[in-house]
């Protein structure tokens, strides 16, 4: 009774008209970033957090615009997939192998309704699991002291390559090289200057907003540059998605199953919507290949993809408000958004901000209904966006980036560290190595050094303050099986191909 209370609290907040308006702003521009190939959630939050400071929006407002944009981004990822093969996200590649097929095949407004339906169907479970579970795993994380939080930070790490579908190798290379970032500015026992040499702009740390923007945002344009091969697509004919919204109910049992399943995937820290989406399409072939025609164009490997990540997406959020620890990179985002606001997420979120918990909860609720409503009617308008020329919309979003990281401090300094910091995500990017866990070395890395330093002044040094609780065990347990399962994963998949 508690959960429904604080739930009909956060619907109070989430009602309010300025939420209202950003949840309906944030889900359209995510659609319209999510169907822009290449951009994707991450790439989008992380383009759009500046502007949160710049308009000076409180945490509650800030989090409700940039969660509505994922979950926009969720759902705009399958316009490219289907309309063009090429996936507006990495969770949505899954949604190309039977959606373009019906594209081809004049289904196009059908594929893009049916993945409507099912992306709503598996963000609404997503947010019925965050409002009953999030405030259960607090129950249990609120009795942490500085080893057990060392040891969930140890977990993020361990399941680091999770988050990225790179190799397991230039993931940890990734997480040393963003720790090492991390390490800069003054240290917080001694207060000495570590790796500034000397420029004071850096001694508080690398700010998180600036290497984000850079990371994603300006290498993407790099690699935009460096592409010589911008031809347009043919665009193919839509049709009508109502088609779509009558075999959403024909693939009742598939939405369900793959919503459930990228729940699961989701929540799990390092899996992330990319598993979620994967992995509800390989089951649901698995179960139901000897009766249909996936990979030409079955209505159930759309359905099964789509609610799936979008699943998947809501679940992230669970481990990152109640631990703090990002289930995807985009959550990662989210969570420096958080820390740049001098909010920690975790255990005592729930308790400190319960406004801002209950009334993002709320919002979800409000924002997948309203996503239902744009992405049916309006899929069409979406559509049209990807006939505008890559040579338009990338100058586009470097003014954006330059703007907001400028109107955040008004110094030059931050503009050369974005640009450092694009440079360096391009060629990251050219070498294959994931961007995502430098972000996550970054953000993490702090806190982590913090627990670590403080456990070891409450042991006076043993080594052993790290292990000694039942909790720091269960934890450490559970990064070594989630290590293995991700291994055994990797050579499944490498053994299907």
């Amino acid at each position: 009774m508690d959960t429904l209370a604080f739930l009909a609290q956060g619907f109070a907040v989430a009602v309010e008209p300025q939420h209202l308006f950003l949840a309906l702003v944030g889900c359209a521009l995510g659609t319209l970033i999510g169907s822009l190939p290449g951009l994707g959630p991450v790439n989008g939050v992380a383009l759009m957090i500046p502007l949160t400071f710049n308009f000076g929006l409180a945490p509650t407002a800030a989090l409700i615009l940039l969660v509505s944009i994922y979950y926009g981004c969720m759902y705009g990822g399958r316009i490219s997939s289907i309309l063009l093969n090429i996936p507006g996200d990495e969770p949505a590649m899954m949604t190309t192998l039977d959606g373009h097929p019906m594209a081809r095949q004049g289904l196009g407004g059908k594929a893009l309704g049916l993945s409507g339906v099912a992306s709503f169907v598996g963000a609404t479970v997503a947010t019925i699991g965050l409002t009953l579970f999030a405030p259960l795993l607090v129950g249990v994380a609120i009795q942490f002291g500085p080893a057990e939080y060392f040891a969930l930070f140890m977990l993020a790490f361990a399941t680091i390559g999770g988050v990225t579908s790179g190799s397991l190798s230039k993931s940890f290379i990734a997480a040393c090289l963003g720790l090492l970032l991390g390490t800069v500015g003054l240290d917080s026992v001694s207060s000495v200057p570590r790796y500034t040499f000397g420029w004071f702009e850096i001694y508080d740390g690398i700010d998180f907003i600036v290497a984000l923007v850079g990371l994603f945002a300006i290498s993407e344009c790099l690699l935009f540059l460096e592409d010589t091969r911008h031809s347009d697509k043919p665009t193919l004919k839509l049709g009508s998605a109502l088609p779509g919204m009558r075999s959403a109910w024909q693939c009742r049992s598939t939405i369900t199953r793959s919503s459930f399943i990228g729940f699961i995937a989701g929540v799990l820290p390092g899996a992330g919507a990319a598993l979620g989406s994967f992995l509800s399409y390989t089951l649901e072939k698995r179960w139901l290949g000897r009766h249909g025609k996936f990979g030409q164009g079955d209505p159930r490997g759309v359905a099964a993809p789509e609610a799936g990540n979008n699943a998947a997406a809501g679940g992230a959020l669970i481990p990152m408000l109640s631990l703090g620890i990002p289930g995807s990179g985009t959550t990662a985002i989210l969570l420096a958004m958080l820390l740049s606001m001098n909010i920690t997420p975790g255990p005592l979120l729930f308790e400190d901000q319960p406004e801002m918990v209950w009334g993002l909860v709320a919002a979800l609720f409000i924002g997948n209904v309203m996503l239902l409503l744009l992405n049916i009617p309006l899929v069409g308008l979406f559509a049209r966006v990807l006939r505008a020329p890559g040579w338009f919309l990338m100058p586009m979003v470097v003014m954006v980036a330059f703007v907001g990281i400028y109107s955040l401090s008004n110094s030059a300094f931050d503009l050369y560290m974005m640009l450092a910091f694009g440079v360096l995500g391009y060629i990251l990017r050219k070498l294959e190595i994931p961007t995502v866990p430098v972000v996550l070395g970054l953000l993490l890395g702090g806190q982590m050094e913090y627990n670590l330093r403080r456990a070891m002044s409450i042991s006076s040094g043993d080594w052993d303050i790290l292990w000694s609780s039942g909790i720091s065990v269960g934890i450490y347990a559970f990064a070594a099986t989630l290590i293995v399962a991700g291994l055994l994963f990797n050579w499944l998949v490498k053994q299907s191909r």
